[in-house]
């Protein structure tokens, strides 16, 4: 069994309080790996390692930055089926879906590289004569990044690419449910000549090691994916050193098939929307509004696919549904099921864990579809983050808006309609901060990921989601 250490301005380090903690695999339950369980004593050490190394990494030339990251691309990619086993072990994603990851991995951070010669500020004219405004992109500082257990590679990307672009120093700190693939990462830098101190990745409690990185006037940036409660508390974290906080958070996408729609694409996104990595994805279809005039027939078309889903090893490739996380995220399938039958709804599949010799160990669960569900009920308004879907019936074009609407969250929704002038509707009226239009959840690159209410603050991705990364410095040149 391996034990991994903090990776710290180029050196493998143990915690100073010698804490450790155990990584268990959702398929068994059983400790596959030992991290170090990191405390404020650490969180002080690393973010001077990064603040020792910021100086020097701003002033290279971003084409030299992006020389180093696109050097750590070509280790990941060469190092792809020993990552993707890592993220089946520790998260229980599928291989193909684990594969896919390292990919995206990869992708993230080639996509941040095309940024390095498109670092651009502006000149604007003064009101004053002789004078030129200069307003420079630069580097914020030290950046921390905290990521979530459901895309822990991908997420870890995503930060990192556009924030050593920009020539920030980072410090990465994915949880401890699912640190492994990121703690692999470290040697991978390192190899690939990325400096000591400026990638560094530790391992720690939220209320320990994470609210010190975030509390500490080093820290000039929090970037975190998470819960909107994990979010709550960073902003109170960072109040007083007022370090800048981008956050991607929860989630209840509501995903509206309307009287129109092509039922049979309409039903295919709408299961893989739901049922990818097990339903836990911050975009997923959290909610399925269909037209009463449709109803009967989309659920003739839906619930046969939701049958036909295998659930099992995420190894093999016949499976399409792996492990819940963890024992706590199995316990909330449990009660959202039980609250929901209570307040009236049906279980029209599933519901249940799985039977089986193979299911006695791990954290599993059925695909899971309720019906007779109303707009009031407590599964429609909180995130489930797994695999279960409240299906609800609607009459009107004012009554799904209403009910889209009707969340704390505003992250994605998903509509299949041949109305243009619906869809235009939607565009103007949802508040959700990505919409999705005849097709399924799933953003790009060069768009911009960011979300509405309790959704987060600030948004990734793109060239907005890169600027985040960079402060302005204002320039009043008067050559009179």
């Amino acid at each position: 069994m391996k034990e991994y250490k903090l990776f710290i301005n180029g050196q493998w380090k143990e915690a100073v309080n010698n804490n450790t903690k155990e990584v268990l695999s959702p398929s068994t339950g059983e400790c596959i790996a030992i991290v170090q369980d990191g405390d404020a004593n650490d969180a002080k050490l690393v973010l001077e390692a990064a603040q020792s190394s910021f100086k020097k990494w701003a002033k290279t030339p971003p084409r030299k930055r992006a020389e180093c990251l696109r050097e750590f691309v070509a280790c990941i990619r060469e190092n792809k089926d020993r990552l993707a086993e890592l993220l089946v072990q520790e998260q229980g994603k599928l291989l193909k879906v684990a594969k896919m990851e390292v990919d995206v991995t990869c992708s993230f951070i080639e996509y941040a590289c095309d940024w390095a010669r498109h670092i651009e500020g502006n000149i604007v004219p003064s009101d004053n004569v002789d004078e030129h405004i200069f307003i420079h992109k630069i580097p914020r500082g030290v950046v921390v990044a905290i990521t979530a257990w459901n895309f822990p590679l991908a997420l870890a990307a995503r930060k990192l690419g556009p924030a050593l672009i920009a020539g920030n120093t980072v410090v990465l700190k994915p949880t401890t449910e699912t640190p492994l693939a990121t703690l692999e990462l470290a040697e991978l830098a390192k190899k690939a000549g990325i400096p000591d101190g400026v990638l560094n990745i530790v391992t720690g409690g939220g209320r320990t090691m994470g609210e010190a990185l975030c509390k500490n006037t080093i820290t000039k940036m929090v970037t975190m994916t998470g819960s909107t409660p994990a979010g709550q508390e960073i902003i109170k974290a960072t109040a007083e050193n007022m370090a800048h906080v981008q956050l991607e958070l929860g989630g209840k996408a509501p995903f509206i098939v309307m009287a129109d729609a092509n039922l049979e694409l309409a039903a295919e996104a709408a299961l893989h929307s739901r049922f990818d990595n097990c339903g836990q994805v911050c975009t997923c279809n959290e909610r399925l509004y269909v037209h009463s005039s449709v109803y009967d027939e989309f659920m003739s078309i839906f619930i046969p696919k939701v049958s036909k889903m295998k659930v099992g090893n995420p190894m093999e490739e016949s499976s399409d549904i792996g492990p819940k996380i963890n024992a706590h995220e199995l316990a909330h399938m449990h009660e959202l099921v039980r609250i929901s039958l209570e307040e009236g709804a049906t279980i029209a599949f599933g519901g249940k864990e799985p039977k089986g010799k193979e299911f006695e160990k791990g954290y599993w669960f059925e695909p899971t579809i309720l019906t007779n569900v109303t707009q009031d009920m407590h599964i429609v308004h909180e995130e489930s983050f797994g695999p279960i879907l409240p299906v609800l019936k609607f009459d009107s074009d004012e009554e799904v808006i209403k009910f889209a609407n009707d969340a704390d969250y505003g992250l994605a929704a998903m509509i299949f309609t041949e109305d243009m002038r619906f869809i235009q509707r939607l565009v103007d009226e949802l508040e959700s901060g990505e919409i999705y239009i005849n097709r399924g959840h799933g953003e790009q690159h060069q768009g911009f990921h960011n979300g509405y209410k309790l959704s987060g603050t600030g948004g990734e991705d793109g060239k907005y989601g890169f600027e985040q990364y960079l402060e302005k410095k204002t320039v009043y040149l008067n050559y009179k």
